[in-house]
């Protein structure tokens, strides 16, 4: 009798261990899923550079590591490249150039982790570089104190001795802009007189010679995007700088003015954006908030009106458009359709007096907010304000560029 109750206790211990067992597997398989749902894409990477010290900070906000580099001197500008791999490394007033190597290599449809991270040995000594853009694996740069440019590519990147190459278009030293085309030309600003202001854009070659003269003469050009057919560049429409519009430079030469909105005053849009996966043209001012640039139908409407606007960013794709203003709200605009999904404030407000002010960067999950004051990259979640990772990275982080991809797809081993 004792054999049989001790034989039915078992059983049912058994059982009820096997039940708990596999209530304890789907127990652990569930979480890391959503865990990862909610963690950034394994391959972004954010490069942050500091207004006091050389150091270049490295963060993979998916694990939250932090890599510090040494830069060659404070306030270095940084822009990710086309590819995702790389960012360049631009030091305005000491007339150099270098290139960041994230080491992450894309095959569509992973990622592979070609080297660690590091720098690149190739330079440009350009003098006074400023202006940066770039398309497929061209880097190219405007030197504002020779207005010359300077190119690079991808494949150089790593070559031992490498420099970027010198396109001297014979333009006069100016604060410049370029854009590159698909043809493989460039359309550049051009001014009259060394030193003073653009108020003209022709199309250059490779080799620096000119495919497409100005044809239209405006006032003072700042800022400028191009898909690759054509280029916007904000401007003044003349030298009295009482109106402003988008000057649209098209590969086959072409050249019109689309003018700012009724009312719109004596501004001009001193940034311009190409949100790539929208196919949409973005111009912005602070004075005056951020404007969709309808090539098509040539006007410009507004995205946000409004005279507290200090960052405004297209994210990593080129899907929305992110406003961040001085009372510390975030906006999020689709800019399929210019509406606003989502905003709400994310951080404090800021101090109009303040000569570095926090800068904007995002992704698809996360808005990236460098922070002067606390020394912190704030990782906010798209999908949930009040989820803020703050990661500490300088005494004074003042530059932020996103690299990598949006993936967390790795090789097959």
């Amino acid at each position: 009798m004792n054999t049989k109750n001790n034989l039915k206790k078992l059983v049912l211990l058994l059982t009820f261990a096997a039940a708990f067992t596999a209530c304890k597997k789907d127990n652990d398989v569930t979480p890391p899923e959503v865990e990862d749902a909610a963690k950034e894409f394994k391959f972004v990477r954010v490069l942050v550079s500091d207004e006091l010290t050389t150091q270049i900070n490295l963060l993979d906000p998916s694990t939250g590591a932090i890599a510090a580099f040494n830069g060659k001197f404070p306030l270095a500008n940084l822009y990710g490249t086309a590819s995702g791999r790389y960012a360049a490394v631009l030091y305005g007033t000491q007339n150099l150039a270098e290139v960041f190597d994230s080491g992450l290599l894309s095959h569509d449809d992973h990622v592979d982790v070609d080297r660690a991270p590091q720098w690149s040995n190739i330079t440009a000594t350009g003098l006074k570089p400023t202006h940066f853009k770039s398309k497929g694996t061209e880097s190219l740069i405007f030197n504002d104190g020779d207005g010359t440019l300077s190119l690079g590519n991808d494949a150089d990147f790593n070559r031992a001795g490498a420099t970027f190459s010198i396109i001297n278009a014979g333009l006069l030293p100016h604060h410049g802009a370029m854009a590159q085309f698909n043809n493989g030309n460039y359309a550049v600003t051009v001014s009259p007189a060394s030193g003073v202001s653009p108020n003209r854009v022709k199309v250059i070659t490779k080799t620096g010679s000119t495919a497409f003269a100005s044809t239209l003469e405006v006032g003072n050009i700042h800022g400028n995007a191009s898909d690759g057919n054509v280029a916007v560049f904000g401007a003044f429409t003349s030298a009295a700088a009482t109106a402003g519009g988008a000057l649209v430079v098209s590969a086959t030469g072409e050249q019109r003015m689309i003018p700012n909105p009724e009312g719109f005053g004596a501004f001009r849009l001193g940034s311009i954006y190409y949100a790539a996966a929208a196919k949409k043209f973005i111009g912005y001012v602070a004075t005056k908030g951020a404007y969709l640039i309808d090539i098509t139908g040539n006007k410009i409407t507004p995205i946000y009106a409004g005279a507290d606007a200090f960052q405004v960013k297209v994210d990593y794709a080129g899907k929305n458009l992110l406003v961040l203003t001085s009372d510390g709200k975030l906006r999020i605009y689709d800019l399929a359709t210019a509406a606003l999904k989502k905003e709400g404030n994310v951080i404090s407000a800021v101090n109009a007096a303040d000569t570095y002010k926090p800068v904007l960067e995002a992704t698809a999950k996360y808005a990236y907010i460098a922070v002067p004051s606390s020394g912190e990259v704030h990782q906010v979640s798209l999908e949930d304000f009040s989820k803020v990772t703050k990661h500490k990275v300088s005494s004074r982080p003042v530059r932020l560029a996103l690299l990598g991809f949006e993936s967390s797809e790795e090789h097959d081993h």
